[in-house]
């Protein structure tokens, strides 16, 4: 029997005891769509994939939104959801710097330096989602709560079509 993939976002979900499944996948390093890339290879809806996001909050904070990768990020949406004026997606490099995760294998969880947290609330629609789980074609399939309750994030409606 194969040994689960340990990366920082599973030893993260075992250390708090939430309950995930691991999913591995063959990432095909020409695809830069790792979200539609992984509900494919992982034969699922895109509406459960979401992609975890570093921005750029006004006050110079950084955050994490987390959107199904079946649309995008309003923005305007997060920053008030934050509580700021403007939000902007990170620069790649402070982003892999901070989360500790290359782009396209960034997870909400086990993060270098933990961020805030912003979970889209159509993720609620879905008994359980798939995120990034530290690395290009490893995903984790866990529940929404168990997400915001790992991450103490908050849910906040940040996804456009």
């Amino acid at each position: 029997m194969a040994r689960a993939p340990i990366t920082p976002a599973t030893k993260a979900l075992d250390a708090a005891g939430v309950e995930h499944v691991i999913h591995s996948y063959v990432h095909d390093p020409g695809v830069s769509a790792f979200g539609a890339e992984a509900a494919e290879k992982l034969g699922i809806d895109e509406a459960r994939v979401f992609k975890t996001l570093v921005v750029q909050l006004d006050d110079k904070q950084l955050a994490v939104a987390v959107v199904p990768v079946s649309g995008s990020l309003d923005l305007r949406s997060l920053a008030q959801a934050a509580g700021c004026k403007r939000a902007a997606l990170a620069d790649t490099a402070l982003a892999e710097k901070r989360t500790g995760y290359v782009r396209g294998g960034i997870s909400p969880f086990g993060q270098r330096m933990r961020l805030a947290t912003y979970l889209d609330e159509s993720a609620f629609a879905h008994p359980t989602i798939f995120v990034s789980g530290g690395r290009r074609g490893l995903d984790i399939e866990v529940a929404p709560d168990a997400l915001l309750h790992a991450t103490e994030g908050q849910r906040a409606p940040i996804a456009r079509d």
